[in-house]
């Protein structure tokens, strides 16, 4: 069957709905065609699965499974379609992960709509596409340190903590609650609590996600957490 003329089909992945609903009017047309969203990285790749879209348009930062871990899911499995990834250049460590994950290219979050189905139609015929933004992102990481940089600046900011901080820190990068820390580590809830306060306040993260990442950048390990 001759397919030439068929639009390219696509699944969106945002954790917004408005900018779900607003990227599927800017690119849909006789060129592309959206076949289904999804708001999560969990259901981006059950929605890949089900639809087995020609391109995803994937979000990196939402809730839960990011953006990088289901582009490594879904670029894992057979016959898996090329990830567009949008971009707002606010994290060089997500940019990195999700070109190991997989990534076939990058466009900024504001680009125009005939950018956005040029990143497309690319992409699905395994051209990589990235923006020129995201290309001088890409060397500058390259020649200031990249991954190097990122562990110095995490470092940097664990080595404010004291040890029993750092062991909360890794306990948290772990995904233990906080009873289930109180467990591990011998401690109250309260005593718990306030640390994980405290923690939070010297790496300058607002959230659990956060000190996860820094804890990660940083290689810290505790055997006790094992």
């Amino acid at each position: 069957m001759d397919t030439v003329n068929e639009p390219v089909r696509v699944v969106v992945v945002d954790d917004d709905p408005m900018v779900r609903r607003g990227l599927r009017m800017l690119i849909g047309g006789p060129a592309v065609q959206v076949v289904a969203e999804a708001g999560d990285g969990d259901e981006a790749v059950r929605v890949v699965a089900e639809h087995t879209p020609d391109v995803v348009l994937m979000d990196l930062r939402m809730p839960g499974t990011d953006g990088v871990v289901a582009t490594e899911r879904i670029r894992s499995t057979d016959a898996a379609p090329p990830v567009l990834v949008l971009t707002t250049l606010d994290s060089d460590r997500a940019l990195i992960r999700a070109l190991r994950a997989g990534a076939s290219g990058f466009l900024l979050k504001d680009a125009p709509p005939d950018e956005l189905v040029e990143g497309i139609l690319a992409v699905h015929q395994r051209r990589p596409r990235l923006s020129d933004s995201v290309t001088r992102r890409l060397i500058d990481i390259a020649a200031n340190g990249g991954d190097d940089d990122v562990r110095r600046r995490a470092g940097e900011r664990v080595a404010a903590l004291s040890d029993r901080e750092r062991e909360v820190a890794i306990a948290i990068s772990r995904g233990l609650t906080n009873t289930e820390i109180a467990e591990n580590l011998f401690m109250s809830i309260s005593n718990v609590k306030a640390i994980v306060g405290r923690v939070m306040a010297k790496l300058d993260a607002s959230n659990r996600v956060l000190v996860a990442n820094t804890v990660r950048d940083a290689k810290l390990e505790d055997d006790r957490l094992r």
